[in-house]
C-alpha cells in the first residue's frame, strides 16, 4: 500500500526536512521518498488535508484504561483507538487495573490485548505487590516480559528504605522507577491546593510542601543510590527548581507535567465542579508559569495527558466524594497549542528515550511512525469530541486550538 502525505509541513528537529513543506511517500510502512512533489499512481492513498503538519508519532507516559477488571471505565481496544485518533502512536499504561499489573503474566496480557493496533502499548508494572507499598513486585520478570518502567500509580512510596532498595535493585537490569510526589502525612485528607482559593471556598487543602518534601526525599535517595528515577506529574514552582538543581548535580532524574497543570489553575474551584478534582491538585498561576518555564529550559522532560477514565457514578457526585482524575488524550493537543509554541509541544510529546522507546524521525528509510494534524482551527471542546468510554474531561467547554487528523503507524492509517 502506498500512502502520500501531500504538502505536509514537517515538525521534527531530528529530521533533515524540519520546517520544510514536502510530499512524503510511505510504502508498506516505510518512508521511501520525501520530495517537493511525488508523482501519484491510481491506487495511491492521498492525504491532501488543509494546513497539513506532520511529526514523529507522539508518546504519552501516563495513560490509564480499566481492563482488566474495570472495563466500565475503558477497554484496551477503545482506549487504543482513542489514543490513535488523538495522535499517539506510543502510550505507557499504568498498572492500576483490577488486578494490579504486578507480575509477568499480567504484563503479557496487556501486550497481547494490544496486538494489531496502530498505537503501541507499553505496560508500566507496579513497583510493589498489588501497589500496596509493602513488598517489591517481580520487576525483573516484568521487564523481561515487556514492562518499560515501574511505579504505583498515584500512590507515594512511604517507606524510604523500600525506595532505596528499589533504586539499587533496578540498576541490575537498567530499570526505571517512578515515584509519585506526595507526602501523605502532610497532604492528609486534603482535596485541593492549599491557598487563598481553598480557604475562600471552604475546601480542605493540600500544601505544595506535600509534593516538595517527597521530591526532596526521593532526590536524596537517588543521590545515595545513583539509580534511575522518573518523577511523574510535578505541579509546583519549587518542584521545578528542585529537579533543576538535581540535574545540575548530575543525578539521573527526569520528570513530566500533566497538560491540565499547564492550562488550568485553582481559580476553577469556584465552580465546585468535580471534573477539576485531580491529583496533584490544580495549582496557582505562578506554579503554571514556572512549569512552562521548566519545559522551555529542559527541566521538565515531557508532557502527559495523565489520562484517567472515571465512571459517571464516581465522578458526577459532590466534590468531596468524587474520585480524582481526568481523561486527556483527546484534548491534550488543542489545550497545549493555545499556550505553548508548536515546536516545543512536539518536542515534549515525542520525548520517548527515557522509557527506552525507539524514535523514528521523518527520514527516508525509517519506519513510518507519524502523527498528522492542523494547528490552526479553534473550537469549543464538547462531549462530541470525546472518544473515551468515560467522559470525565477537565477541558469540557474550554476553547481549543488545533485538531489531530490521525496517525500512520504499524502499517496502519487511522483518521478522524
Amino acid at each position: 500500500m502506498r500512502i502520500i502525505l501531500q504538502n505536509s509541513k514537517i515538525i521534527d528537529k531530528s529530521s533533515p526536512f524540519d520546517g520544510q513543506t514536502k510530499d512524503i511517500l510511505i510504502e508498506n510502512g516505510t518512508i521511501t521518498s520525501i520530495e517537493d512533489t511525488i508523482d501519484t499512481k491510481q491506487d495511491d492513498t492521498l492525504l491532501n488535508l488543509e494546513n497539513l503538519h506532520v511529526s514523529q508519532g507522539w508518546f504519552d507516559s501516563s495513560v490509564c484504561f480499566g481492563e482488566p477488571g474495570l472495563e466500565d471505565r475503558e477497554t484496551i481496544k477503545n482506549g487504543l483507538n482513542t489514543a490513535a485518533k488523538s495522535g499517539f502512536t506510543h502510550i505507557a499504561v499504568n498498572p492500576n487495573s483490577a488486578p494490579v499489573i504486578d507480575n509477568k503474566s499480567s504484563v503479557e496480557f496487556l501486550i497481547s490485548k494490544a496486538q494489531h493496533a496502530a498505537t503501541n502499548l507499553y505496560p508500566i508494572g507496579a513497583f510493589t505487590k498489588q501497589s500496596e507499598g509493602k513488598d517489591m513486585a517481580e520487576m525483573f520478570d516484568m521487564q523481561n516480559s515487556g514492562a518499560i518502567a515501574f511505579g504505583d500509580y498515584k500512590k507515594p512510596i512511604h517507606n524510604a528504605n523500600l525506595l532505596k532498595v528499589g533504586l539499587l535493585y533496578t540498576q541490575n537490569f537498567d530499570g526505571l522507577l517512578l515515584s509519585y510526589p506526595q507526602d501523605d502525612s502532610i497532604a492528609q485528607h486534603g482535596l485541593v491546593h492549599e491557598g487563598i482559593n481553598s480557604t475562600k471556598y471552604g475546601l480542605k487543602g493540600i500544601p505544595a510542601m506535600a509534593e516538595e518534601l517527597q521530591i526532596v526525599r526521593d532526590l536524596f535517595l537517588l543521590e545515595y543510590t545513583q539509580g534511575k528515577l522518573h518523577i511523574p506529574t510535578i505541579s509546583t514552582e519549587k518542584s521545578v527548581q528542585l529537579i533543576k538543581d538535581a540535574k545540575r548535580k548530575g543525578l539521573n532524574v527526569t520528570c513530566s507535567v500533566a497538560a491540565h497543570h499547564l492550562c488550568i489553575t485553582d481559580h476553577e474551584l469556584q465552580y465546585f465542579d468535580s471534573r477539576n478534582k485531580v491529583r496533584p491538585p490544580l495549582r496557582t498561576p505562578s506554579d503554571v508559569e514556572a512549569l512552562i518555564q521548566g519545559l522551555k529550559d529542559g527541566t521538565v522532560d515531557m508532557i502527559t495527558s495523565d489520562h484517567q477514565p472515571i465512571t459517571i457514578e464516581d465522578k458526577k457526585v459532590e466534590f468531596q466524594n468524587a474520585k480524582y482524575g481526568t481523561i486527556g488524550l483527546e484534548s491534550i493537543f488543542g489545550a497545549l497549542n493555545g499556550i505553548l509554541d508548536l515546536t516545543l509541544i512536539i518536542e515534549k510529546l515525542t520525548a520517548k528515550a527515557r522509557f527506552s522507546i525507539p524514535e523514528n524521525s521523518i527520514k527516508v528509510g525509517n519506519k513510518a511512525d507519524i502523527t498528522f494534524f492542523n494547528p490552526a482551527p479553534t473550537y469549543t471542546f464538547t462531549k462530541n469530541n470525546i472518544i473515551s468510554t468515560s467522559k470525565n474531561s477537565i477541558f469540557l467547554n474550554k476553547e481549543m486550538k488545533g485538531i489531530v487528523y490521525g496517525v500512520i503507524a504499524n502499517r496502519m492509517l487511522i483518521q478522524n
